[in-house]
């Protein structure tokens, strides 16, 4: 039976004054509340003033007290509208003490997810009344929980805000100069002159000419980045099936030869690190789709679910030329066009995602028709707004597959940055170990001190614990305990 009982919206009025009291009796807690709130958070519009004048006093550098409150309110004129200085000393006494601010900030935080959630079905509802287009009104809902679940509210915010963020991170910078500020991608020198690795919200486009290895080198820069940092990463293959990539991912974390995997040509040894390699792969929280033909509203909509439920902490796709417009698309039938549609796409997508995204591309013929094979921006294939819209764009320069003057060293390729919006062009050397689908460091990071030292963990011989937990069958795997002796795994 209906109840005729009138609903109102969550909230929760002694919640918010704990808020408020928690950070007018503790400057400690009002830093925390103060950039982990927003005012939309309150349902009172009394509790929106006075928290904004809170943050606006946190954002000047000046303590919140008071005295200081109520001379932050007089200034704007606020202060009869919220209740006069009698109100703010209610706020002082809700509280007895401020060791209770968390809970009183998830109060106020599940209450306003629940109201925003309560507007977006009203708005599906009208929308869906309306005949929208309802692949437009799912991407709404898909975005919409996206921001809900992170708290992220839109609109016009004071850049104030932002201030003690950049102020922490310089500080952070300073008292390590050499620590990763950003995503680790494995390789020092390519974290170095991206400013501390994979930057938060930055479309970093990685080209080069077909069988080159990018691939090869975007897949080691996500298991790199999932092993070593517990890195989340969504990997969306157009070309190449989830299975491939899996055995590239196994064979490259246990540098076994995939031709002799594939050839049933394999010693015991290397039984032993394909084990310890698919442990790791399993466990680790790499996610693929590989389905052909898919459109950038679908891989952000799937990258939105996954960050939602699982957490997002880097996105590669490969590659651009293989990606759809969709059937509605308006540019059909110019294909420059919809690359440069793609990318800027993309581009809003890492900033509305805060994540890296690594897209991959490929490079016209033009690389080959010069006697300088090595690319430049202008090589980049089928539309100079992929260049605008990257943050950062490398090339990889195998002169292997060059003869005459090109030729250097056998397996050493230039990792060419050629943008870089906030950092440095560099020329990387790296070795492309191709029998492993592998690149590695040449060089010593200098924290490490050798060379050894700086290979990620996974490189390494396999120790007990790889194997640990797993049923190894015998008839499959020709490993016995008489391999599985403490010199193997030194």
């Amino acid at each position: 039976m209906a109840s005729n009982v009138a609903r109102r919206e969550p909230y929760s009025i002694e919640a918010e004054q704990s808020v408020l009291g928690c950070i007018l009796i503790s400057n400690v807690v009002a830093s925390e509340l103060c950039s982990r709130l927003k005012k939309e958070d309150f349902y009172s519009g009394v509790h929106k003033s006075i928290f904004e004048s809170m943050q606006n006093l946190i954002n000047k550098n000046q303590p919140v007290d008071y005295v200081t409150l109520v001379s932050e309110l007089e200034k704007d004129n606020k202060l009869d509208a919220i209740g006069g200085m009698n109100y703010i000393t209610t706020l002082t006494n809700a509280v007895p003490t401020a060791a209770n601010y968390e809970h009183y900030a998830e109060i106020v935080l599940q209450n306003s997810k629940l109201r925003d959630l309560l507007n977006l079905g009203n708005t599906v509802v009208a929308k869906s009344y309306d005949n929208e287009d309802p692949k437009d009104i799912v991407e709404y809902i898909e975005k919409s929980l996206t921001d809900i679940a992170t708290n992220k509210k839109s609109g016009l915010i004071q850049i104030g805000e932002s201030a003690d963020k950049v102020i922490s991170k310089f500080e952070d910078i300073a008292k390590n100069p050499n620590a990763i500020t950003g995503l680790k991608t494995g390789y020092h020198a390519l974290d170095k002159a991206l400013n501390g690795g994979l930057q938060k919200g930055a479309l970093v486009l990685l080209a080069a000419r077909p069988g080159v290895g990018k691939t090869s080198l975007a897949m080691n820069i996500v298991t790199n980045a999932a092993l070593d940092s517990n890195a989340i990463c969504a990997v969306f293959s157009l070309e190449m099936p989830t299975d491939q990539l899996a055995q590239r991912a196994i064979c490259s974390v246990a540098c076994v030869d995939m031709k002799k995997a594939l050839n049933a040509d394999m010693t015991a040894e290397d039984w032993t690190a394909l084990w310890a390699a698919k442990k790791k792969i399993k466990e680790s929280a790499i996610h693929v789709d590989d389905s052909s033909l898919i459109t950038t509203s679908q891989i952000v909509n799937e990258c939105r679910k996954l960050k939602r439920e699982k957490g997002l902490d880097l996105v590669m796709i490969d590659y651009v030329q293989l990606m759809s417009s969709g059937s509605n698309s308006r540019n059909q039938d110019n294909r420059q066009l919809q690359v440069s549609e793609f990318t800027r796409n993309l581009k809003i997508a890492a900033k509305e995602l805060d994540v890296p995204i690594v897209l991959l591309s490929q490079l016209s013929r033009a690389v080959e028709q010069r006697t300088d094979h090595r690319p430049m921006l202008s090589d980049l294939r089928e539309s100079g707004a992929i260049e605008q819209d990257a943050d950062v764009v490398m090339f990889i320069y195998n002169p292997d597959i060059y003869t005459g003057p090109d030729a250097i060293k056998p397996g050493i390729v230039e990792l060419i940055v050629a943008k870089n919006r906030s950092g440095e062009l560099a020329n990387i050397k790296l070795k492309f170990m191709k029998e492993f689908t592998t690149f590695v460091n040449l060089t010593a990071d200098a924290d490490a001190g050798s060379l050894e030292k700086s290979m990620p963990q996974f490189r390494k011989r396999p120790t007990k614990e790889d194997l640990e937990g797993q049923e190894i069958p015998d008839k499959i795997v020709p490993i016995d305990e008489t391999n599985l002796t403490d010199d193997i795994f030194d």
